[in-house]
């Protein structure tokens, strides 16, 4: 469909941005989208294309060239959103972004050494970070988690579990929520932590999940972990807010992604619409059918043009901060939204064969889930955004 192909605003995205749309592009349909169907199956996917995505900069996005990155705008993450969406595998693009919810933190406030530890071999693709925050008894409340890490000399003790964890079991390297003082209550006396994978004491287990299989997600176990105090964080019992101001970016790509995952969904509906006939007709000639697209085509179109506007906000700093966290997180949920009845849309046209494995349609509908509760649900978005507020 034409429309879809407009060309960007100039405010929004510049040449630059485009040329480097085209490489993501590229190597999106070269190396990953044509083995998508068989990583899903196998469960995995190679490791040797974190490298190969290094080698195009798109780890680096947004980091220091100190520690091999590439400084960049938000418009170039939302760039690599958009492109990986189009493989319709969210499984491969949690897992390939999971050091984009890991490293900023540390980026944000680690000692210097372990920046240069950590960072740049994630960036170069040899090394793999994941965050972990959630945990079995609250979710990502982040102010109730139970996970401790008591001071012992130069190491901190910690146990206690996680799940959920997007490359929990392939990752070097994992950002951890921990409670550093067990007496304070709340916000208080959250820590970050950087515990490595071959600390004794920690164990993974995979989980079996609806969708993202392709993506390890891992329950983690930590019993009386010995984590050098070096791995700290930031202040002791101060993370709180390094976690918070992670999710503000997480949600913002995450809306992003949910659009083109949407659109991707409706470009098979398109397609298949246009080839399927009924009675000698065309399904796309049926008014009915058109009436479906068009209300897929106006969601998609409502949920990026907000998205869009909010990066333009971010990036200049031009809202109140609770302000942007409330409407981000709504953000969230009107993509989320849009691609949940897209997802569904393209699955009816498309028929039994929108049943069938192997469309990017049954896919994006088993994975649309994920999206809506991942970075926190729809309840917990709307009561977010309505503190911020003031309702």
């Amino acid at each position: 469909m034409d429309f879809l192909d407009a060309p960007p605003l100039p405010f929004y995205f510049s040449p630059d941005h485009e040329q480097f749309r085209t490489g993501v592009r590229g190597f999106i349909s070269r190396e990953i989208t044509p083995h998508v169907n068989a990583w899903d199956e196998a469960e995995t996917f190679p490791r040797s294309l974190y490298a190969r995505a290094a080698e195009l900069g798109i780890l680096g996005l947004g980091y220091p060239e100190a520690y091999g990155g590439t400084p960049a705008d938000l418009f170039y993450q939302l760039v690599v959103a958009e492109e990986f969406a189009r493989c319709g595998s969210g499984g491969v693009q949690a897992s390939m972004n999971s050091h984009g919810i890991a490293l900023p933190p540390i980026l944000a406030a680690g000692s210097e050494a372990l920046k240069r530890r950590v960072i740049p071999p994630v960036l170069a693709g040899e090394k793999i970070a994941a965050l972990a925050v959630t945990e079995p008894s609250g979710g990502s409340d982040v102010a109730n988690l139970r996970a401790t890490a008591i001071r012992d000399g130069d190491h901190y003790i910690v146990n206690g579990e996680k799940t959920f964890i997007t490359s929990g079991l392939r990752a070097d390297f994992i950002t951890t929520a921990v409670r550093t003082d067990p007496k304070i209550l709340g916000a208080g006396g959250i820590s970050a932590l950087v515990i490595e994978a071959d600390t004794p004491g920690l164990t993974r287990t995979p989980l079996k999940k609806m969708g993202w299989w392709s993506s390890d997600t891992a329950h983690l176990r930590f019993d009386d972990c010995r984590v050098p105090a070096a791995n700290l964080v930031g202040e002791e019992n101060r993370g709180f807010k390094l976690f918070m101001h992670n999710f503000n970016n997480e949600r913002l790509l995450m809306a992003s992604l949910a659009c083109g995952y949407a659109e991707v969904c409706l470009e098979e509906a398109v397609d298949w619409a246009r080839q399927r006939t009924v009675g000698g007709t065309a399904l796309s000639e049926r008014q009915v059918v058109r009436h479906k697209l068009m209300d897929m085509t106006l969601r998609i179109d409502a949920a990026r043009t907000l998205v869009y506007d909010l990066a333009y906000r971010v990036e200049h700093r031009l809202a109140d901060p609770a302000q942007l966290v409330a409407r981000i997180c709504l953000a969230k949920v009107q993509a989320t939204q849009a691609m949940q009845f897209c997802a569904d849309q393209a699955v009816q046209l498309l028929g039994g064969m929108g049943y069938m494995r192997g469309t990017k349609s049954e896919r994006i509908y088993r994975e649309v889930k994920v999206m809506m509760i991942g970075g926190g649900s729809e309840e917990v978005m709307k009561d977010l955004a309505a503190r911020q507020l003031g309702l």
